[in-house]
């Protein structure tokens, strides 16, 4: 008699990590790719987290860590919020995770119930959607689009035909890169407020816009859940960092979740992730290079039939609309790979309902490789 597979274990994949699959099987078998798929900053960390993380090795520093993180890099990041934005945030309020994805995690277990309800704008990271339905709270999808500079509004809540427990926003959005002005994001947060919806901000992409720099829901109150990454700016995809900013009276239920789900994040990572934040210079040089590949798929995906472009204010994606071309984005990204060796993702991962029209290109890697991907594309359009 098979045994059965929960509902919870069900959830759908995440589409982007099929692709990078299907990428990688192509490159096994002799054929080049170009990985405009990924958001994973291209490089490597910084030298001083490198360096770092050898002194831990060396020193033979890498037993059990608290489970909110070490008080160091709770220190560092505590810092890193005074010298960013200009708000003081207690370290006690700070809570090391593995990653973004298990600060995800942490946060919907601690902050909603079964049976809970969240709003989400779509398109958005798919991840959020099938985390929450795993942890039995229900997503609510917001469907945003150019009006609104695909992000969520007040407007949004009023508009639902039920209340919600819970409004997840980011800023800048993956995979739009739009992001919310301070204005808007304060308006949000007042919503979320008076409504009483738990605001969840990911903030994961913060230090990398073209632009104004990126605004912290820490600067519009104290009751929203702010989760951020080492993975992006900071570079560290691999080393499986993150961190949360969260109320107080929170900490203790994050504590006792991470104790049992997590036992800590790595303390290797930890300890590395404390000299990330005297690596700015290395890490502005390559927002740098961010914004020189932005540019050239901003100028070049046009020539090629990708039109209509989501304004990309900051993260590493260009969203094009390919409605002109395909109705079946998914179908699209297999022909392109199969045929160019350029790598995309499907805008089903983001957007279930309407992402069939849509195709996001990332341009976390090198300039390069951009500049290729963008003369393979005119020329397979042209036929």
């Amino acid at each position: 008699m098979a045994l059965k597979v929960t509902e919870r274990g069900t959830i759908p994949p995440f589409i982007v990590m099929d692709v990078l699959r299907q990428a990688n099987e192509r490159a096994a078998a002799g054929h080049d790719v170009l990985h405009l798929e990924v958001g994973q900053p291209g490089g490597g960390p910084p030298q001083r987290v490198i360096r770092a993380a050898h002194e831990a090795l060396d020193a033979n520093r890498l037993g059990y860590a608290d489970a909110l993180g070490l008080p160091a890099l709770r220190r560092a990041i505590a810092t890193h919020y005074e010298h960013w934005y200009g708000v003081p945030v207690p370290t006690d309020r700070i809570v090391a995770t593995m990653g973004a994805s298990a600060a995800f995690v942490l946060a919907f277990l601690a902050a909603f119930d079964a049976g809970d309800r969240v709003a989400l704008g779509t398109p958005g990271y798919p991840a959020y959607r099938n985390i929450l339905k795993a942890v039995d709270v229900t997503p609510v999808p917001l469907p945003v689009g150019p009006e609104t500079r695909f992000q969520p509004t007040p407007a949004h809540l009023d508009a639902l035909d039920e209340p919600v427990d819970g409004l997840i926003v980011a800023s800048p959005n993956n995979p739009t890169g739009t992001m919310l002005p301070p204005d808007d994001l304060k308006a949000l947060a007042a919503a979320c407020e008076a409504r009483g919806i738990r605001l969840i901000s990911d903030e994961i992409y913060h230090g990398i816009t073209f632009g104004e720099p990126a605004a912290t829901a820490l600067a519009a109150g104290d009751s929203a859940v702010v989760v951020n990454s080492f993975s992006k700016y900071f570079a560290m995809t691999g080393w499986r960092l993150g961190w949360m900013v969260v109320p107080d009276g929170m900490a203790r239920a994050m504590e006792c979740l991470a104790q049992n789900l997590f036992i800590s994040p790595s303390t290797l990572s930890q300890l590395a992730g404390v000299a990330a934040f005297d690596a700015t210079a290395e890490l502005d040089a390559r927002v740098a290079r961010y914004a020189r590949n932005r540019e050239i798929l901003l100028d070049g995906l046009p020539d090629a039939g990708f039109g209509d472009l989501a304004p990309a204010d900051g993260a590493f994606y260009v969203y094009a609309d390919v409605h002109r071309l395909t109705d079946d984005s998914e179908a699209l990204c297999r022909q392109m790979l199969a045929e160019t060796g350029v790598a995309a993702t499907p805008g089903v991962d983001f957007d279930p309902e309407r992402g069939h029209h849509y195709v996001r290109f990332s341009f976390a890697g090198d300039t390069a490789e951009i500049e290729e991907a963008v003369r393979r594309l005119k020329a397979w359009r042209r036929g």
